[in-house]
């Protein structure tokens, strides 16, 4: 039988997700594991390799995978590197880990990988919203906050491979977040599932006097989750923290349109899924802050992939050239 499978891998924050793919873009088979749950990226290699394995081997498909594509956080399509990622423990560190070369040791299979966004921003092209269109940025909002750039029909890589990190571009220039890249005030630390999170636990101490449901959460960390379904119930203070990650994500998205002029910015992730607590307050910030010649001019447009599914299409992508 003609080998006609791919396997397309999303490696998050915090979960590695992965499936089979064929050529018309359809997810056959999935599975995942924790990303976190490892100290080095052999010993993460060689769980994931394992896991692919074992995916492969169930479904029969052992003479039939083409290869592996990989999107992973500063992923470098270059020499299929990580290094420096910030929400990875084991990838924290300036030393490159060759996780394609590595992959490829693991299971005999050829791999390639390039940055996590970048890849779902492929699938996006690819198999979503963004299909026809040449010139979109592609937002990510989960763990962190990642971004792929298309011009021209072209992801914006950069001569390192490393280019468009738009979480890491400084929103706030005094005072602002910790961020795990070692920087202050990055857009990742507040629009972001964990910076949302952060936004409630601030907004909650300084404001001791207004009522919250949120209060009551006192057995664990709030989550953005949390967040959200108190805002559907009218809770005041969730609301208020919906309109100040939005309007900080709208003037940010100011910025970025002056420097590609994209056709329409796409939103993906976890923290979509606020809808319209998140898209009204970016939506009028964004309105109100527009270089003028911009108005009117990018749509915002919000995914309809499954939030694990444009990644592990566009990484599978990879693998098919």
């Amino acid at each position: 039988m003609n080998k006609s499978y791919v396997i397309g891998v999303d490696t998050g924050g915090t979960n590695t997700a992965f499936g089979v793919v064929d050529r018309r873009g359809e997810i056959l088979f999935r599975a995942s594991i924790k990303t976190g749950d490892y100290i080095s990226g052999e010993e993460y290699i060689n769980a994931l390799g394992d896991a692919i394995s074992e995916l492969i081997t169930k479904n029969n498909l052992s003479e039939q995978i083409i290869g592996i594509g990989m999107g992973v956080p500063n992923g470098n399509i270059h020499d299929g590197s990580i290094s420096m990622a910030a929400n990875i423990q084991w990838a924290k560190s300036g030393e490159k880990i060759l996780l394609a070369q590595m992959l490829t040791g693991k299971t005999n299979l050829p791999c390639r990988l390039t940055n996590d966004a970048n890849a779902a921003a492929i699938g996006e092209m690819i198999y979503g919203v963004a299909k026809g269109l040449k010139d979109f940025i592609f937002i990510t909002l989960g763990t962190g906050l990642g971004s792929g750039i298309v011009a021209g029909g072209q992801l914006v890589i950069g001569h390192d491979g490393l280019a468009g990190e738009l979480g890491h571009v400084r929103i706030i220039r005094h005072n602002g977040r910790l961020c795990g890249c070692g920087r202050t005030g990055c857009l990742e630390t507040y629009c972001s599932a964990p910076g949302v999170a952060r936004t409630a636990r601030e907004f909650l101490e300084i404001n001791p006097e207004k009522a919250s449901s949120l209060r009551r959460i006192t057995n664990r960390e709030i989550t953005s989750k949390d967040v959200f379904d108190a805002a559907q119930k009218g809770d005041g203070i969730a609301v208020e923290i919906f309109n100040f990650t939005g309007t900080l994500l709208g003037e940010a998205l100011c910025d970025f349109i002056a420097f590609s002029s994209p056709k329409a910015i796409i939103l993906f992730g976890g923290l979509t899924h606020a809808g319209d607590f998140l898209l009204k307050p970016l939506k009028a910030s964004l309105d109100k802050n527009i270089f003028s010649i911009y108005r009117g001019k990018t749509e915002i447009l919000v995914s309809q992939l499954n939030d694990a599914e444009a990644a592990i299409l566009g990484a599978g992508a990879l693998a098919w050239e």
